[in-house]
């Protein structure tokens, strides 16, 4: 919800050499963790103190940089073979990869000159203790300087950038033509969306943040900015949020003000702000104490705290003696929808992965419906593409239960965006959508209503 939304980094002014150089080993130690220990993108840069301890300018360099390398890391990978005398032969030592993928990086997708990212990388490998490797980097890099851009124009760009269990997924799900345009999709940076604490003041802080009025109700940001430093953050007038994630809420309608709402999967809040602004009272459950008390930390400064009741338990198995009018379930998932923003969701997940995530969604969904009040609503939701973790599992969940049934969304609960349903009354958003102006992050929702 606070995420940090960096400057381009080529509004500073040029670092000295020696900055260059620990920016880049930065960016390297980041690379190392999240392909070697599989840390997610966000919670290294959250954890790394030499990350936060570099000046502004250079963690927008090194949050380019590691983010390019990743979004485009089937297609560097490619390059880099094309410059060995031998393709297969792995690289010895490993490190001497991270430092090519980084200085490819620079060479073919990052407005950096030639002399400086072969440079640099050379300085790297030394830096990094291999000083005989420095002649291997050089002549690599100085090779896919001469020839890179030309190889790069011939590369099948959205299957070298997507692993083949992924895009066979989503061509089963939306055919060869979507498939294509959604890997092309996340290519691409994500915009940086706010919700409003007051929707009534929806002109007010699109003005203010300079920024324009989404179809969702929120507003996007036009230009890059530190989050912390923008007007109304401190004073919690609004909170990050992409214009999908937005939508679930909002879909309870009007009649929550003083109502009792579950909010399972909580953490880290943009949802439980909402439905607390909203007057409901939530309870917000979420099964890590760490997420927990950040949830807690952000209601507390958006003024919300007293409408907001934690629980720290896992959703699949904890059972309220009440039973409740509203549940929202944003469920664990593969979160193919938010790769522009999370692009290592590519490579740390796996179809493996995947089918654990569809047994726990089901068990966390019929967990729910017990807890729900006869004629009450459940609104499900992933950020998910996969139809096997959205459409397909409220199908399963409506044939073994006949007390269950989809409450069909209309597009005017959405903004009016007709694109957003399905025929069958769900909510089905492809990051290919509002293209126009900065895409969205993929997304599914559907409604459930309990038999009285």
């Amino acid at each position: 919800m606070t995420q940090e939304h960096f400057p381009s980094p080529d509004l500073f002014d040029p670092p000295s050499p020696s900055e260059m150089l620990t920016a880049r080993r930065v960016a390297l130690a980041i690379l190392q963790r999240i392909f070697d220990k599989h840390h997610t993108i966000d919670q290294v840069f959250d954890d790394s103190k030499e990350f936060s301890n570099l000046s502004q300018r250079d963690r927008a360099f090194v949050r380019m940089l590691v983010t390019t390398v990743i979004r485009r890391l089937g297609q560097i990978d490619d390059l880099i073979r094309r410059a060995l005398s031998k393709p297969d032969q792995p690289l010895n030592p490993p490190v001497l990869g991270y430092i090519l993928r980084l200085g490819v990086a620079q060479l073919i997708f990052m407005n950096i000159p030639d002399h400086a990212a072969v440079n640099t990388s050379v300085l790297l490998a030394e830096a990094e203790g291999h000083i005989r490797m420095k002649g291997f980097v050089n002549a690599i890099l100085r090779r896919i300087a001469a020839e890179g851009k030309d190889w790069e124009s011939k590369q099948d760009i959205p299957r070298l950038n997507t692993p083949e269990w992924l895009l066979k997924n989503w061509i089963q799900d939306y055919g060869l033509r979507t498939a294509l345009e959604i890997a092309m999709s996340n290519l691409q940076e994500a915009a940086l969306d706010v919700t409003l604490k007051d929707v009534s003041q929806r002109e007010h802080w699109t003005q203010t943040l300079g920024g324009i009025t989404l179809p969702t109700g929120g507003v996007r940001l036009t230009h890059a900015r530190m989050v912390t430093e923008l007007p109304g953050f401190e004073d919690g007038m609004w909170w990050v949020q992409d214009a999908a994630a937005s939508l679930p809420a909002q879909l309870f309608g009007t009649n929550i003000e003083g109502a009792t709402v579950l909010d399972l999967c909580a953490a880290p809040g943009g949802k439980t702000a909402q439905l607390a602004s909203m007057g409901a009272q939530v309870v917000a459950l979420d099964r890590s104490a760490k997420r927990i008390q950040r949830l807690q930390s952000n209601m507390k400064r958006m003024r919300l705290g007293h409408s907001v009741r934690t629980e720290i338990a896992d959703a699949a198995v904890w059972r309220s003696r009440e039973q409740f009018p509203y549940i929202l379930l944003d469920a664990p998932c593969s979160a193919t929808g938010t790769i522009r923003r999370n692009p290592d969701v590519l490579w740390m997940k796996s179809e493996g992965d995947l089918n654990s995530l569809v047994d726990l969604q089901a068990r966390l969904l019929d967990n729910a419906v017990s807890m729900l009040q006869p004629g009450g609503v459940l609104i499900y939701c992933t950020c998910s593409l996969q139809k096997c973790e959205g459409e397909n599992q409220i199908d399963r969940l409506i044939e073994r239960r006949d007390d269950v049934d989809r409450i069909p969304i209309q597009s005017s609960e959405v903004g009016e965006v007709r694109d957003f349903i399905t025929p069958r009354g769900d909510v089905r958003i492809l990051p290919t959508y509002l293209s126009d102006i900065g895409g969205i992050d993929g997304f599914f929702i559907a409604r459930i209503g309990k038999a009285l």
